[in-house]
C-alpha cells in the first residue's frame, strides 16, 4: 500500500508543478482516503468534491472555544449581593 501511496503522491506534486491544482486536490483527497484504510480502487470511485477541509485550531484540547447563542428575549440575570451570598443564618 506503501507503493500506491507514494506514486499518488508523486503524480500529486507532479500536478502541483503544471499548476493542475484541480487534479493535485484530488490526488491529495485520493491519498488521505487510502491512509484511511480505503483500498486504492475505492478512494479511485470516492467523490471528493464536497468535502472541505478542517480548519486549523476547530479541534483539539484548549483550541476550540465554543460561542453561546442567546435567545431571542433573554436578559442577562442580576448579579447576587456579595454580602449575603453564599452565607447561612446562624444558628444558636
Amino acid at each position: 500500500m506503501d507503493s500506491e501511496i507514494a506514486d499518488l503522491e508523486r503524480r500529486m506534486i507532479a500536478a502541483a508543478e503544471r499548476e493542475d491544482f484541480e487534479e493535485a486536490r484530488l490526488l491529495r483527497d485520493r491519498i488521505n482516503l487510502v491512509r484511511g484504510g480505503a483500498t486504492p480502487e475505492e478512494a479511485a470511485r470516492a467523490d471528493t468534491s464536497g468535502l472541505s477541509r478542517q480548519k486549523p485550531g476547530a479541534m483539539g484540547i484548549g483550541t476550540n472555544k465554543a460561542k453561546p447563542v442567546v435567545p431571542p428575549g433573554w436578559k442577562t440575570p442580576s448579579k447576587p449581593d456579595p454580602m449575603t451570598s453564599g452565607r447561612r443564618p446562624k444558628r444558636s
